[in-house]
């Protein structure tokens, strides 16, 4: 009688501890699976027209997995060997005479202006420009130090890429089949499980699509930006900005600030007070005022909490972030619908 009474304690100790361990195990993984979850559920419709055409659902993953790995890895392969390239005219410019003596002017010019401002600033300009060997060595002697943290870390992210790949085939491939097993452990009754399920589709569709849309204009306005006001290549760092607007904290700043610093020092005070009103009033103001009202349509949360779920959600998540954040949000509004249904 007393195995009988401890026998269900018993099993749920142990079905909590396998959960613990099982949690643990994919811990290093959690990023890539659900990027992967978040792919299968945006890449739903494309693999439903690949299914028809293709029979087996298997080779219709497989097929939706090789298209969408070719549309990430060309644009970035394309970018890639565009910054490399610029990179490498860079360090010949700088390698020529004519080149490190544009450098040091412009160091020095940069110091000049500061000194208007900040007295003394000109000063320790004039010393960083008269040596650039030196912490050019410096630098180079900082890579080499560091090179196997960075081989370790490419290692990893082309790990993450493998898991990312692999999850995103077997979501594809059997995602009614672990949506089914789910909806079958649930507590819940079926229709209350097909209501998360449809809302929670309908809120990471409009979550990413709205990111993209928002990366993409912020991208273009950058490019057209750089195009208006003098700065060389806007067609590739409009790109970079595109993709930069997804690294949360840093977004688009990480093209703008540059190119704003760059005609500030070359001389173009007027150009950089124009790139740095155009930077806050046309790209600042589409991530902050439009980006939670495209983020929030179909899910029925306001824009708002949207907002604040983009915000909290880096600072829980880290990265991910930017999408599990307004995720759990719309989680929580769909659970409080069904409590508040007057069948309950």
């Amino acid at each position: 009688m007393k195995a009988e009474v401890l026998r269900p304690y018993f099993l749920l100790f142990l079905l909590v501890l396998m959960f613990a361990t099982v949690a643990y195990i994919i811990k290093p993984f959690f990023g890539p699976l659900v990027l992967a979850t978040i792919a299968a559920v945006v890449l739903q419709p494309v693999y439903a027209r690949v299914l028809r055409g293709i029979p087996g659902r298997g080779l219709a993953a497989l097929c939706t997995v090789f298209l969408t790995s070719v549309c990430i890895v060309l644009p970035l392969f394309f970018l890639g060997t565009q910054i490399f390239g610029e990179i490498r005219n860079l360090s010949m410019s700088f390698t020529a005479t004519s080149g490190h003596t544009y450098l040091s002017n412009t160091i020095e010019n940069a110091g000049t202006l500061l000194d208007k401002a900040i007295p003394g600033a000109g000063a320790v300009f004039d010393t960083l420009g008269g040596n650039l060997d030196q912490y050019a060595r410096v630098a180079l002697s900082y890579m080499a130090a560091h090179l196997g943290s960075v081989a370790t870390s490419v290692a990893a992210f082309f790990l993450n890429l493998l898991i990312f790949f692999i999850a995103f085939y077997y979501l594809l491939k059997d995602g009614p089949a672990f949506k089914k097993a789910i909806i079958t452990l649930s507590p819940l009754a079926d229709s209350d499980d097909e209501s998360i399920f449809s809302r929670l589709e309908v809120a990471t569709n409009s979550i990413i699509k709205g990111s993209f849309t928002i990366g993409l204009l912020q991208g273009v306005l950058t490019g057209f930006g750089f195009f208006l006001f003098g700065i060389p290549n806007f067609v590739l760092w409009g790109m970079v900005a595109t993709f930069s607007s997804f690294i949360p904290g840093i977004g688009t700043s990480l093209v703008l600030v540059p190119g704003v610093a760059f005609l500030l020092f070359t001389g173009h005070t007027s150009m950089a007070l124009g790139l740095a009103a155009w930077s806050i009033l046309a790209v600042g103001l589409i991530d902050n005022f439009l980006g939670p009202r495209l983020m929030s349509r179909g899910t029925e949360v306001h824009p708002l909490l949207v907002l604040l779920g983009v915000l909290g959600g880096l600072v829980l998540f880290g990265p991910l972030g930017i999408f599990l954040g307004p995720l759990t949000i719309s989680f929580l509004f769909v659970l409080l619908g069904i409590l508040s249904r007057p069948d309950r």
